[in-house]
């Protein structure tokens, strides 16, 4: 098959899957990963399904995982660090993901390369699907995107933040805004399909769980698994890219030799090779690369990539939970960031800066960061996303609010095409 109906392919695929009550979509847009087996995973339809709240979410995963021992696709909020560590989940959410969903998809569908793979399902579902007229109606926009943090209250949390630093706190925060809309109205696929086209992204995703909706067009990987390699591959550093090439490979290499993008970025290595560190066999864990800088059509973005082998004595459930959540999203130490996270953040994260993703019959997994993201809860029509940045010692105020419009500047493309 060529790329063009691949390509095609997909998009009936996912507008065939958007119409069950659940569906995964994950798509890795062609980009080379050593680590993917698969270029595009599309779930569908619940055969089983696992709801819990936060309290003893990870053990109640383990025992679905163990009970089924099948392909399943699911969600971990940012809010499952309640579980982790004695932080409340103290703001009003007007998204309401469950705080960890997985279910055992009726109809999966797989693509490497040119070659389809039907793993689940009935025979006929490729007719069904090939016989599907794509939409192409103007999608429903309405929104009225707000921001919780004006210019200045975001400035003044960032010197806040820094004096907590000064003092010793922490070494790095993750601090981050929310940009929203009340009484939305949007056509979750028509936007999932305009926000990749602008932001094409190695883990980008579409997840619905009933009216539900994550819209991702995340560039990273929280943590994924290859026979017994657990392999995490945290971003810090964003660089604006130019349409001038010349001035573009100058922002590129300016943003590969920043010192302080190297600090950031190893502060986060450092984190997740200690949270590797509680699952791993003894003395495998390493750094396989450090500082690597990647492309995508917004930003350029600094990527570490950190691996171990899996300790034989240590439940791959409880390996994501040792890295959970995140260090990229979190801070250093983790701990402390995350109680700052809450004090001075003025939005519940949810599922935002939380992961979603699969889990192989093999026990194999990959689950991406959810940032550069859509939140959307058709029923009390809320939209959301949020954006954020590590802010150490060097961090100046007013760049890090420019950077947090660099990343949204996507989303804000797509959701406010006449501005």
């Amino acid at each position: 098959m060529t790329h063009e109906q691949i390509s095609n392919f997909k998009q009936k695929t996912l507008q065939y899957a958007s119409g069950f009550e659940v569906c995964c979509y994950l798509d890795s847009h062609n980009y080379e990963d050593k680590y993917g087996k698969h270029d595009c995973i599309i779930a569908f339809g619940a055969a089983q399904e696992l709801k819990v709240s936060t309290g003893n979410a990870f053990n109640s995963l383990k025992s679905f995982v163990d009970k089924n021992k099948d392909w399943m696709f699911g969600l971990f909020t940012y809010d499952l660090k309640s579980e982790i560590e004695d932080i409340p989940n103290s703001r009003n959410d007007k998204l309401n993901f469950p705080d960890l969903y997985f279910f055992v998809p009726t109809n999966l569908i797989t693509i490497k390369g040119d070659e389809i793979q039907v793993l689940k399902g009935n025979n006929d579902i490729l007719e069904k699907i090939d016989k599907i007229n794509l939409e192409n109606n103007a999608a429903t926009l309405n929104v009225n995107i707000k921001q919780k943090f004006t210019r200045g209250d975001y400035i003044t949390s960032i010197e806040r933040v820094k004096e907590h630093i000064k003092r010793g706190d922490v070494y790095e925060m993750n601090f981050c805004q929310e940009f929203f809309s009340e009484d939305a109205s949007i056509d979750p696929l028509s936007i999932y399909h305009q926000l990749t086209k602008i932001s094409p992204t190695p883990f980008a995703g579409f997840f619905k769980i009933g009216n539900k909706y994550i819209l991702s067009a995340t560039p990273e990987r929280f943590l994924s698994k290859r026979g017994n390699v657990l392999t995490s591959q945290p971003i810090k550093g964003t660089a604006k890219r130019s349409l001038d090439l010349t001035e573009d490979l100058r922002i590129k290499a300016d943003l590969k030799n920043s010192k302080k993008e190297q600090a950031e970025n190893v502060m986060i290595v450092d984190l997740v090779r200690n949270d590797l560190t509680k699952s791993a066999a003894k003395g495998t864990v390493r750094v396989d690369e450090l500082f690597g800088i990647y492309s995508f059509p917004q930003v350029h973005q600094m990527i570490s990539s950190i691996s171990c082998e899996l300790s034989p004595d240590v439940h791959f459930i409880d390996a994501i939970k040792n890295a959970f959540p995140m260090g990229s999203m979190t801070g250093a130490p983790k701990l402390r960031a995350m109680q700052l996270i809450d004090e001075y953040e003025r939005s519940k994260r949810g599922a935002y800066s939380g992961s979603f993703g699969y889990i192989n019959p093999n026990g194999d997994f990959d689950f991406n960061v959810i940032i550069r993201s859509i939140l959307y809860n058709e029923e009390t029509a809320y939209l959301s996303f949020q954006v954020g940045g590590a802010i150490t010692y060097e961090s100046d105020a007013e760049k890090e609010y420019e950077e947090c419009l660099v990343k949204a500047s996507a989303i804000m493309k797509v959701l406010t095409p006449n501005r």
